[in-house]
């Protein structure tokens, strides 16, 4: 079973067929809706006239790259920051992975190193890593032995918590709802500090 957001269904297709697309909502996918973030990758192979790949984004002239990001609709409410990251995440796949997104996680030999792989993308900290490590095995049946521990909570089976989760529209609420929860939560400890 694939990722089903509530998105056009041609940017649900891309992510479906396209490890780079699939990879480059991930790193957008922080301060704006999950929908936003994965919709993106699909808004820029429209704006490129085609699908882009890693090497393509890696030698892009960083000024013509910024405004491909910033043109109306934004891909991103910060789009100069997020070009930029895409293009040090599409570096990193050239020098590493010849290119070929996929290579980050077929080569893989188990979760603990296909977490470590993910978390040494620029910007991927220990909890976007382990979303992104649960993404691959519930929705691309990328299950190297020991993913679901590597992907810690994000990894359980009947879990509510991330992108990994969303199946349907009543999944994305239910990972809404854990998600305005935790803030809560995390407000109310802030709060008595």
């Amino acid at each position: 079973m694939t990722l089903s957001l509530p998105i056009d269904p041609e940017a649900n297709r891309l992510l479906e067929r396209s490890p780079l697309a699939l990879l480059l909502g991930m790193v957008l996918d922080q301060q704006v809706p999950m929908e936003k973030a994965f919709s993106s990758p699909y808004v820029l192979a429209q704006r490129l006239g085609h699908e882009p790949d890693a090497r393509e984004l890696a030698g892009y002239a960083p000024e013509a790259l910024v405004e491909l990001f910033a043109q109306p609709p934004a891909l991103h409410r910060f789009p100069k920051a997020m070009a930029a990251r895409v293009q040090e995440v599409c570096r990193v796949l050239v020098d590493r992975y010849d290119g070929d997104p996929a290579r980050l996680w077929v080569d893989a030999g188990d979760g603990r190193e296909l977490l470590r792989r993910v978390g040494e993308l620029p910007g991927f900290g220990k909890q976007k890593a382990q979303i992104f490590v649960a993404l691959l095995g519930k929705r691309y049946d990328v299950r190297p032995d020991g993913w679901r521990e590597a992907a810690g909570g994000y990894g359980d089976a009947d879990a509510y918590r991330s992108v990994a989760d969303v199946t349907d529209p009543e999944s994305l609420r239910r990972v809404r709802e854990f998600k305005q929860a935790a803030k809560a939560e995390a407000k109310a400890k802030a709060a008595k500090g």
